[in-house]
């Protein structure tokens, strides 16, 4: 078999609401909204892509994906994602999320990982990672 040319891998994180986790990324992380699509019916954001320029996410609420692919939100649980990011500098990862919700406190792996871990205003876990190479 051959193998397959991958191009990236975005999370798509589901939410009730997108706006409260806009601060986490966009205001404290820098990153930007290229996209965005109102809920249809609703005065709130129904799909968000949010981006560094490396990293992305993008976040869908519970009512657009109910609209957009009925089975796999019936299968929907209220489950959380887990997304691990790779940083240069996790001390300025931690100055800049302060106040928001540590879910795992710094530590050192294993493998060679110093590690923070945080719950995002949406409910998902966001760990943040200086590799040792």
């Amino acid at each position: 078999m051959g193998s397959v040319a991958l191009i990236k891998s975005t999370p798509v994180l589901i939410v009730d609401t997108i706006e409260p986790s806009l601060p986490f990324w966009q205001g404290r992380l820098g990153f930007s909204r290229p996209v965005e699509m109102p809920d249809e019916g609703h005065p709130r954001l129904g799909f968000v892509i949010l981006t560094n320029g490396v990293v992305e996410v993008m976040y869908q609420t519970l009512t657009s994906l109910e609209k957009d692919m009925p089975h796999q939100a019936a299968a929907y649980h209220g489950d959380k994602t887990h997304v691990f990011i790779e940083v240069e500098d996790l001390d300025a990862v931690a100055e800049s999320l302060d106040g928001f919700e540590i879910v795992m406190p710094r530590r050192e792996t294993f493998y060679g990982s110093n590690e923070i871990g945080y719950r995002e205003p949406g409910g998902h876990y966001v760990t943040f990672a200086r590799l040792k190479r």
